[in-house]
């Protein structure tokens, strides 16, 4: 078998399919939930904390002046971002808590869904006599 062959087999199993449909879908998803969080959450917070964008908030780490931007500051040296930090905290835990309701309602599908039994074996008295039948045919 040669390598491309092989590579069509792995490539066209269903799990690898699977895979990269949920990635896509993932990353579209991704970019719902920061356009929510920034554009939809953090303003309100921001307008708590100052009415300036909530992800832009910093410290200056090496004497930069309070009222540049980040990114002029960031520039200038370095910077702790806390807003932009929990901003990205907020969308982890929103995609987090999003996939967990996910789950759950798979799991809690999979729980419904009726298990079939296998058929019972037949007995062992019911198989010679069936065994005896075909016997008599012949």
């Amino acid at each position: 078998m040669g390598m491309m062959s092989e590579f069509r087999e792995f490539a066209m199993k269903g799990n690898v399919v699977d895979l990269a449909v949920g990635v896509i879908i993932g990353g579209a998803f991704g970019k719902i939930v920061d356009s929510l969080v920034a554009d939809v959450i953090m303003p309100p917070i921001g307008l708590l904390f100052g009415g300036l964008d909530f992800a832009s908030y910093y410290l200056p780490l090496n004497g930069q002046a309070m009222g540049l931007s980040l990114a002029e500051a960031k520039k200038l040296g370095a910077v702790l971002a806390y807003g932009n930090f929990f901003t990205v905290l907020l969308n982890f835990i929103i995609l987090a808590f999003v996939i967990f309701q996910m789950i759950r309602l798979m799991n809690r599908l999979k729980r419904n869904q009726p298990v079939v039994a296998a058929p019972a074996a037949t007995p062992e008295d019911i198989v010679l006599l069936r065994e005896i039948r075909d016997s008599l045919k012949k």
